[in-house]
């Protein structure tokens, strides 16, 4: 009975930042599942594993040490907080997230996160197979010029190299990617729309505030 909001979508739509915002306002717990792929393209890179090696790959998925911690993020020991943000491990999640074996192995991590008094999960399939059974369902996108946008200022932000033509082709191959995979396609599904291309972060908080609000109790609540 524990509450589940789902937060899907494309990449660089706000997803994360929406949903860590949420999760601050409701004293929720919050899952980044994105996290947990960019981890493994890391530590796979870290070991020199191909991402044409899926049973490595399953293994590495497998012995992932990680600890979220005070807004940082430690694999192994060692804080990749920024490491883990570049282009180049996204580009990387990406490829690693399209693979059965290694979404299976991270299927019973992720859930591990639903802990009382409620979650916020952001990924892909949070709402369509992680957590199916969510309270409240939201697929939050934007228009792939906007998000190339909003990825192109995070990176100068952060003292990261980018280029925003660069940028939106990177996007839209990983739309593409995203929802033609056969693991747990990115798809609207029972989600309600949520589309940020004129919304700042905070109205959009707001708005999955009020339909979270507006959501039926659960059985035996």
């Amino acid at each position: 009975m524990i509450p589940v909001i789902a937060i899907d979508g494309p990449s660089a739509s706000g997803k994360g930042s929406v949903a860590e915002r949420v999760a601050l306002q409701l004293g929720f717990h919050y899952l980044d599942s994105g996290a947990l792929y960019r981890l493994t393209a890391l530590a796979a890179h870290q070991a020199g594993v191909s991402l044409d090696q899926p049973s490595a790959l399953q293994g590495v998925a497998r012995a992932l040490t990680v600890h979220f911690k005070a807004g940082k993020t430690w694999l192994a020991g060692h804080d990749v907080s920024t490491l883990m943000r570049s282009e180049t491990c996204a580009r990387d999640a990406s490829v690693v997230a399209a693979l059965p074996a290694v979404r299976a192995e991270l299927l019973t991590r992720q859930r591990a996160f639903r802990q009382p008094p409620g979650l916020v999960a952001d990924g892909r399939d949070m709402g369509s197979v992680v957590f199916a059974d969510a309270c409240l369902k939201v697929f939050l996108t934007a228009r792939p010029e906007i998000r190339a946008q909003r990825r192109y200022n995070q990176l100068i932000e952060k003292g990261m190299p980018a280029n925003i033509d660069n940028l939106l082709q990177d996007i839209l191959a990983r739309d593409a990617r995203d929802a033609l995979r056969s693991a747990s396609p990115l798809v609207q599904g029972d989600a309600v729309v949520l589309d940020t291309s004129d919304q700042t972060i905070e109205q959009a908080v707001q708005q999955i505030l009020t339909w979270y609000r507006d959501c039926p109790p659960a059985p035996g609540t």
